[in-house]
């Protein structure tokens, strides 16, 4: 049996994704070509590789609904499944599943959609997917599968080596109780949850004692973790307790949950917590925030961002930015290019806005013009690409330790890429001048 992933979303889905396709292979699957587990483990991205000649059994379709141009990507990714994988039992999980199922159920009768909690317990518990899923279940009954074995001995499998990817991903949380009127997550993904700390804290310390040098702490809506009196700054001190040297990767965290205790414990890590931080801006006007039901000012932020950089003067921040949102004018684009500077964000990942239906923004009647918001896209781009090249240019001929990420290529600790020598081992981290 044959098996594709096609993972598209954020890196929480791609966690998820990882986890399924050692689900997968622990039943005796094998992924269909070399390209099909890319370096993550799954198809990278729908339209990003091909599955070769080589024809799966079973496709699992990860998907993603945070904008109206995802749902589209969603969509074009499952027919691109069936199509080019006659035969092949698809099932069709994640967000876009959750808000719009009879959508895909409708597309094929060999189409079989599967709620990401139920797919998430399958991988984790070591249950055989055959008995989650009746369409799969009905293929693989004559074929030999490692079924009904523990919980725990599916938790001692790794996902690590060849097609898995060498910054290792674990997932600690999962939901929203936030409702940005331009977001439908918090409705696919449900109320916010958090993994057992000391579940994570054994995962973790497996990983470390396995060689992996970087785990990435991944959430919806990370910094809201919370298992009792437990907290995201307290889970970190825990892991930093069960390795002195993996390096540990804070992914996407939300400005509120950015708190003293969190910020003083990044800086005296040094760098065992990677001083890098994704923090979502979204826009640079208080305005615009407010009808996004954000909840911060444009002040607030950078106040936020002021007190960062005192106290950890070597971070590097990235950021997610919304380019016309419904009624977004010309000031306050001018706002948010302002903001962006004075945050000296070393990476913005700019979103022209799109329309999603079932979201407050989407039913407005101001909507910013296509053109408009494709100049705005396009400037933001423009000052976002400068801003990475001068923070670059400021870490020259600093030291800083690099996770060797393929040959001849590392990932620095404030998320630059860069060349390494082909002499260092992929999964290696080492300390650098850079270039």
């Amino acid at each position: 049996m044959k098996y594709a992933i096609v993972n598209l979303g954020c890196k929480v889905n791609r966690v998820e994704s990882d986890d399924l396709a050692l689900s997968l292979e622990r039943l005796g699957m094998q992924p269909v070509g070399r390209d099909a587990k890319a370096e993550s483990g799954t198809l990278r991205e729908a339209g990003e590789d091909r599955c070769n000649a080589d024809l799966a059994d079973f496709v699992v379709v990860n998907t993603c609904t945070v904008t109206g141009e995802a749902e589209k990507k969603t969509r074009k990714a499952v027919r691109r499944a069936l199509r080019e994988h006659p035969g092949a039992v698809v099932v069709v999980t994640g967000c876009a599943a959750a808000i719009d199922a009879a959508v895909f159920e409708s597309m094929d009768e060999r189409v079989v959609v599967v709620g990401k909690r139920e797919i998430a317990e399958a991988s984790q518990s070591g249950e055989a997917l055959g008995l989650l899923i009746p369409a799969l279940a009905r293929d693989l009954r004559s074929r030999p599968l490692l079924c009904g074995e523990p919980a725990d001995a599916a938790l001692e499998e790794l996902r690590v080596g060849e097609g898995f990817p060498t910054r290792v991903g674990i997932k600690v949380q999962d939901g929203c109780n936030n409702a940005c009127t331009y977001c439908i997550v918090h409705v696919a993904r449900g109320r916010a949850w958090s993994r057992p700390a000391d579940e994570v804290v054994r995962e973790f310390a497996r990983y470390a004692s396995s060689g992996v040098n970087e785990v990435v702490l991944s959430g919806i809506n990370l910094g809201t973790y919370r298992d009792g009196s437990t907290d995201l700054a307290e889970l970190l001190m825990r892991l930093l307790d069960a390795s002195e040297t993996t390096r540990i990767r804070i992914s996407s965290i939300e400005p509120k949950d950015v708190g003293d205790r969190l910020i003083e414990l990044i800086a005296q890590s040094g760098g065992r917590i990677a001083r890098h931080l994704h923090l979502p801006l979204q826009s640079g006007s208080t305005r615009v925030l407010r009808e996004m039901a954000r909840p911060y000012s444009a002040k607030w932020y950078c106040d936020l961002v002021d007190r960062l950089y005192q106290a950890v003067p070597e971070l590097s921040l990235s950021t997610d930015i919304i380019v016309g949102f419904p009624g977004e004018t010309e000031t306050d684009f001018e706002e948010t290019t302002r903001v962006s500077q004075a945050c000296r964000f070393s990476k913005i990942h700019v979103f022209p806005y799109s329309k999603r239906a079932g979201t407050p923004a989407a039913e407005r009647l101001d909507q910013v013009e296509p053109e408009v918001k494709a100049t705005r896209s396009a400037l933001l781009s423009e000052l976002g690409a400068r801003l990475r090249k001068e923070a670059y240019a400021k870490r020259r001929g600093t030291t800083e330790k690099v996770l060797v990420e393929a040959c001849g290529k590392g990932m620095t600790e404030s998320y630059f890429e860069i060349s390494v020598s082909d002499e260092y081992a992929v999964g290696d981290l080492v300390s650098l001048i850079l270039p």
